[in-house]
């Protein structure tokens, strides 16, 4: 199996180590995932973090969120949240309200429209992501489900000390 994705990119070198390897096939890996889930979401006109952001605000009912409550629960870390959110409020997928007690905060919430378009393309995606991994199995998936487990806790642990140290 090694050497697959040195072949792949036509790569002549070895790769410096096999973290590295590791590195670049689960880039590799997840870039092919994604690009087939936005294509199914381009039919709707739709980026895979303003699906992300539709699913989270589903997901938090009536009250909604504030902006910084939906950027921490983001997939994929999106810098301007702000514009993502403008973006879904002009195509009424959206609607966002001040805070009467403290004006800074925003609180946004998922409109009927909004909940419609989602619920559309639930369908397809659990097809789409069953197709691209269901051959794997069910214990590989955990397995592999754990193992990316442990590196996200890795690096978790690794920046929250790079933080307290400055």
């Amino acid at each position: 199996m090694s050497g697959r994705l040195q072949r792949e990119i036509k790569q002549s070198h070895p790769f410096a180590s096999v973290e590295e390897e590791a590195y670049l096939n689960l880039r590799r890996t997840a870039d092919a995932l994604m690009r087939a889930e936005a294509s199914l979401l381009k039919r709707i006109d739709l980026s895979g973090a303003q699906y992300n952001v539709l699913r989270i605000l589903r997901g938090a009912g009536k009250p909604g969120l504030a902006c910084g409550e939906i950027a921490e629960r983001m997939v994929s870390r999106d810098p301007d949240i702000t514009r993502l959110l403008d973006r879904l409020e002009a195509r009424d997928l959206i609607v966002r309200t001040r805070d009467a007690s403290d004006r800074r905060v925003v609180t946004s919430k998922i409109t009927a429209k909004g909940l419609t378009l989602i619920k559309g393309v639930e369908q397809p995606l659990t097809r789409l992501h069953r197709g691209q991994l269901s051959h794997l199995g069910e214990e590989k998936l955990t397995a592999l489900i754990d193992l990316l487990e442990l590196a996200r806790a890795q690096l978790n642990s690794v920046t929250r000390i790079r933080k307290e140290r400055t």
